[in-house]
């Protein structure tokens, strides 16, 4: 235990040093101009990336920055359940919810769509459009051995998610002012539009409380759909696994619940309903929630210095206008969802 601790150790250190920076130009910022125009939030990521540019982490650094951005990233997930309103969610109402449902599928066939119009392989373009259309990583890790996806497939897939997602978390809230969105419609476009559950939290928390209460249950709402979509293509997928590898097509026979329902997302759901049935003294919620939200500031930093840039360059121009094509017609269909329920 103490030799894995000292493993992670400067890779935390660095993500939390990241972090002390990014919270020190935000407290300068309000100094200054009165309030934070970079949140915290944002700055760790900006700062991740450009460290990312210049310096690339070695397996000195690895252990504790992989921590950072995924194990501490989901205990701030759960302990956001902790703030969750029951009021809000009930307030999203049962038409939302088929939205949701609908948006996944819809957004799935157009991105399959875009994809294979500029030319990307269809195994390609079914993780691209299932990555874009659910909940990045994740999505194109169930999805891929259900099609018998290579190694170079995957690779591609997922490191665009890692690029454009941050690109998406600091280009979204730029569309409240411009589309006049409120909070509440704000939250539903990030939760339908953003491609991680922690990334949500990054597009939302800088916006308000009640956006990232909205975003991060529809968020949730839209990863669940990754257990029917998982299903469906296992019954439709066949010629594509007949097509792969051998140990491919067996590690499709293999998923695990917890491969399509993450435990971070059972820990909100269950931190949820404790607040809701008052299990949580309301004197906690705030220590709870600041918590959450220094540890994905420090998880921010991680993700941030685990993307590289370059890798949009070095993969053409036809990938990345696939991906970003794709990117926009999901938030076109998730705007159109918005004005179809009449959300305020």
């Amino acid at each position: 235990m103490l030799r894995k601790i000292l493993d992670l150790l400067p890779g935390v250190l660095l993500c939390v040093a990241i972090t002390i920076v990014a919270l020190v130009l935000q407290a300068i910022e309000v100094h200054f101009a009165g309030e934070p125009y970079l949140e915290a939030l944002v700055a760790a990521i900006l700062i991740g990336v450009a460290i990312r540019s210049v310096w690339q982490p070695s397996g000195f650094w690895d252990p504790g920055i992989r921590f950072s951005a995924k194990f501490l990233l989901e205990v701030a997930i759960v302990l956001l359940g902790a703030s969750l309103s029951a009021t809000a969610v009930l307030d999203l109402g049962p038409l939302l919810l088929v939205g949701i449902a609908a948006t996944v599928v819809m957004a799935i066939f157009a991105s399959y769509a875009i994809g294979r119009a500029f030319g990307l392989p269809q195994r390609m373009a079914i993780l691209v459009a299932c990555g874009n259309s659910i909940c990045g990583n994740s999505a194109i890790a169930a999805v891929a051995p259900i099609i018998g996806a290579d190694g170079d497939d995957v690779a591609s897939s997922i490191a665009f998610t890692a690029v454009l997602g941050v690109v998406v978390v600091l280009a979204l809230p730029f569309l409240v002012p411009i589309l006049h969105l409120s909070l509440t419609q704000y939250g539903v476009l990030a939760g339908l539009t953003v491609y991680a559950v922690p990334q949500v939290l990054a597009a939302t928390l800088p916006i308000g409380a009640l956006a990232n209460q909205i975003g991060t249950v529809v968020k949730l709402v839209r990863v669940l759909m990754l257990g029917p979509v998982v299903f469906g293509l296992s019954l439709v997928a066949g010629r594509l696994r007949r097509t792969a590898s051998p140990d491919q097509t067996a590690a499709g026979s293999k998923l695990k619940f917890g491969e399509l329902v993450p435990w971070f997302i059972v820990g909100f759901l269950v931190a949820a309903l404790a607040r809701s049935f008052g299990f949580i003294p309301q004197g906690a919620i705030k220590p709870i929630v600041t918590v959450a939200g220094l540890l994905t500031t420090v998880s921010m930093a991680a993700l941030g210095l685990g993307v590289d840039i370059r890798v949009v360059a070095r993969a053409g121009a036809r990938v990345t206008a696939a991906v970003t094509v794709s990117l926009i017609a999901l938030a076109v269909i998730s705007l159109v969802l918005i004005h179809v329920t009449g959300i305020q």
